[in-house]
């Protein structure tokens, strides 16, 4: 048995009448149609069994969007909310999922409260977006708990870190606690508690296979990823270990006509900014699928980016996505 599972941030995804954050940005109908027919067609392209999707404002019109698609199951934890000046203009964002099999029943992420106070987190905590837990029985009665996330948007400031995979966590550690201590980046802050309670939200999930779909706002080898998988981020007693494991890790990476002094693949990023691309949309698995686990009951078969638009338009059209469509194949023993 083979399932795969998508991402698709939306970009906007609102049905006029209605605006997004301010009066003059919305779409006309033959815009809305340009951008639904396209957003139909992508969902075809990845050909999926789960979904999750970012930047969701108008849910009827999504639902609708999947179900005509096959998806029989769809699922938000929370209503887009619209200004309370202007009815018709939406002022926040969701995130949703619709799947081809049962979702049994929707949780609560709970916010971890150690984790908000570890980060020195002043005020009332919240998710940027809630973030869904769905368990979705699969055709061969295995239960999976599949999330799906939209963590707070980084806001490019100095301070928002570009690490490598050789700087180390002690490293990136010193500098964000530095950051953190001055108050130099809120939104940092704000997805380290948001990583952190998924983490232990996740970890509590001892005897269920666990999928992680998001749009992470941060980039390869971010804080951000080891606050949200790594056990020594939470505990420095503790041995670097991972409870979740990024797919394209997973995946056998295959090059075509290799240049000689070819020495690794590139990863196609997912979202560009000023003209430079970045890794920021993931999918997430938990050690019932990693390849190096001798109980593991699924691998990684395949994983796939679909970025044809934003190879013809880097910085992504409002009538299409400014992301690119990531795919995991799992492939059951």
């Amino acid at each position: 048995m083979k399932i795969r599972l998508g991402t698709f941030n939306l970009f906007q995804f609102v049905e006029p009448p209605y605006s997004w954050y301010i009066k003059k940005d919305k779409f006309n109908k033959l815009q809305w149609q340009e951008k639904t027919q396209w957003i139909k067609n992508q969902i075809v392209k990845m050909n999926c069994d789960v979904i999750g999707f970012q930047e969701v404002f108008s849910r009827n019109a999504l639902k609708e969007i999947v179900n005509d698609l096959g998806f029989k199951y769809f699922e938000t934890t929370d209503i887009a909310k619209t200004s309370k000046e202007n009815s018709n203009i939406y002022i926040s964002t969701t995130v949703a999922i619709a799947s081809k099999f049962p979702i049994s029943h929707i949780q609560d992420v709970k916010i971890h409260i150690p984790s908000i106070k570890k980060h020195n987190y002043e005020g009332f905590f919240k998710f940027a977006r809630i973030p869904i837990k769905a368990t979705i029985v699969l055709p061969n009665e295995q239960e999976i708990a599949v999330y799906v996330c939209h963590l707070k948007s980084n806001r490019l400031n100095e301070f928002e870190y570009t690490f490598n995979q050789n700087d180390s966590l002690e490293h990136k550690k010193n500098l964000v606690d530095e950051s953190l201590k001055n108050k130099y980046s809120s939104s940092l802050k704000q997805r380290l508690c948001e990583a952190s309670s998924l983490f232990f939200d996740i970890k509590k999930e001892k005897n269920k296979p666990c999928v992680l779909i998001c749009d992470l706002n941060d980039k390869e080898f971010s804080i951000t990823i080891d606050a949200l998988c790594n056990n020594k981020y939470h505990d420095d007693k503790r041995k670097e270990s991972l409870i979740l494991h990024d797919v394209y890790n997973q995946h056998e990476k295959t090059i075509y006509n290799p240049h000689p002094e070819q020495k690794e693949i590139k990863r196609t990023p997912t979202s560009f900014f000023a003209g430079k691309g970045n890794v920021l949309d993931y999918i997430f698995i938990s050690k019932e699928f990693n390849k190096k686990n001798k109980n593991c009951i699924a691998k990684v078969s395949d994983y796939i980016i679909c970025d044809k638009h934003l190879q013809e338009n880097p910085d992504g059209s409002i009538l299409k996505s400014d992301h690119a469509q990531v795919v995991c194949e799992l492939t059951f023993k």
